[in-house]
């Protein structure tokens, strides 16, 4: 994943493209610094990155919200930079399989009436499952609705 995305950015500095690139370096700087964050040094897994791909992403986005209406100027940028994201992780998780997931997890816990107590349970056995696909807070609103 981090090779794809060095070779992404050669090929967007190859072709002038300014945003392209910034953006890429962007993310390139975000994995490098989990990658020495912590004790030790270590090479992140596509998992990982995938991770720090949809952080970067829903932050983009996040400030493009935030700029709306005042500064339209960066909020067009922020969400063009979200889009760039957007293309190196897989694609979004559709509503109804977000649900199946849930409800499968919660099958394999048994937790089915153990209420609220077990949000912390169910949403620990769903995101890896999600990771990159879906918006922790759908995820999370699914999970309470089906607790309870």
């Amino acid at each position: 994943m981090k090779d794809r995305l060095r070779t992404e950015l050669t090929a967007s500095m190859k072709a002038r493209d300014q945003l392209r690139s910034s953006t890429l370096r962007l993310v390139l700087t975000a994995i490098a610094n989990a990658e020495v964050a912590g004790k030790q040094a270590r090479e992140l897994s596509d998992d990982d990155i995938t991770g720090i791909l949809a952080s970067q992403a829903k932050m983009r986005r996040e400030a493009a919200t935030a700029f709306d209406g005042a500064r339209p100027e960066l909020a067009s940028k922020e969400r063009s930079e979200a889009a760039i994201i957007q293309e190196f992780l897989p694609e979004p998780m559709p509503s109804d399989e977000i649900a199946a997931v849930v409800a499968t997890i919660i099958e394999q816990l048994g937790v089915h009436d153990a209420g609220m107590q077990a949000m912390g349970r169910v949403m620990g056995a769903v995101t890896p499952l999600t990771l990159g696909r879906a918006d922790g807070g759908v995820v999370s609103a699914e999970v309470r609705r089906q607790l309870s």
